[in-house]
């Protein structure tokens, strides 16, 4: 009789890979320590890799050190948008929201999205109604607004180079101890992108995916770029095909860099609990946790 090891819980977020600031680096490090801390609570006391996902990501989306929920970049009208999507891959449903602009965790929203409609993406006004008819309050969209990115914005509106034009989109990827996979992603998008746009990060297959039959994958960086080789789709196939974890990361990053000269970072778990994660930018904030292994919170360049 072949006996098989239950599988053991892990957590990997990310904080986006982009030219993270010296001066930013703490903040970066220590919002992906709160987020691992919230999502790994679950994971330890038994709880689903969605839930724990969702936990992370509610923390790195209240940070306004990130570019989702609160300190998102506004598009060129001077709005913060967001896009989220969640995941869960033992049953491949997903739900997803875009362009909304008076939901403070649209994580949140993606998950009622996922769990209580027949869709699954929602965009601008009927992403709003939906959460009002589901109990998710809506907030005042100058709330989610700071300083740095108000700045930026008049910047742009005064005819000057944008102060930035990456920032930290967030991520979250999970295995819980049923060997369920789930992957999640948040952004408030590019800065001064043109109102209405979509990046990949609420695209199933392009900033997100989840299979417990390959893997789960979150990515970040240049969406539109990311978009045209379905990157979380192409990594998780990747692990499908038999390389692993890190293999599959290294690999991914390398196809977008050579099919359209853009930059990205990805996390990843394979069905075993392996991790992998790779970036060719200059900096990605990331970390992770397991039973097996030390907590470990990094901005690596």
């Amino acid at each position: 009789m072949v006996l098989r090891m239950a599988p053991q819980p892990i957590l990997i977020v990310h904080g986006g890979a982009w030219d993270i600031p010296d001066a930013a680096v703490a903040a970066c490090r220590e919002g992906c320590r709160r987020a691992l801390e919230a999502g790994w609570k679950i994971l330890d006391e038994g709880g689903l890799a969605v839930d724990a996902v969702e936990a992370a990501i509610v923390v790195l989306e209240d940070d306004p050190i990130f570019d989702a929920g609160i300190g998102s970049h506004l598009n060129r009208d001077g709005v913060v948008q967001l896009d989220a999507i969640l995941m869960r891959g033992d049953t491949l449903k997903a739900g997803a929201v875009s362009a909304v602009e008076r939901v403070r965790n649209p994580i949140r929203l993606a998950r009622a999205v996922m769990e209580k409609s027949e869709h699954m993406m929602l965009v601008g006004r009927g992403a709003e109604q939906f959460a009002e008819e589901n109990g998710l309050p809506l907030c005042d969209p100058k709330e989610l607004i700071v300083e740095r990115e108000a700045t930026a914005w008049r910047h742009f509106r005064d005819g000057l180079r944008p102060l930035h034009k990456l920032g930290g989109t967030v991520g979250a990827v999970a295995m819980d101890g049923a060997g369920l996979l789930a992957a999640g992603t948040s952004t408030g998008g590019t800065c001064c992108k043109f109102p209405g746009r979509v990046g990949d990060s609420s695209l199933i297959g392009c900033g997100c995916y989840a299979d417990n039959h390959s893997g789960a994958a979150g990515c970040t960086g240049y969406g539109e770029a990311i978009m045209k080789i379905v990157m979380a789709k192409t990594a998780t196939d990747l692990m499908l095909r038999g390389k692993s974890a890190q293999e599959a990361a290294h690999a991914a990053i390398r196809i977008l860099a050579e099919r359209t000269g853009d930059r990205a970072g990805l996390i990843l778990i394979d069905t075993q609990g392996n991790i992998g994660f790779a970036h060719n930018t200059s900096r990605m904030a990331f970390g992770y946790a397991a039973r097996d292994r030390a907590p470990c919170v990094s901005v690596q360049a």
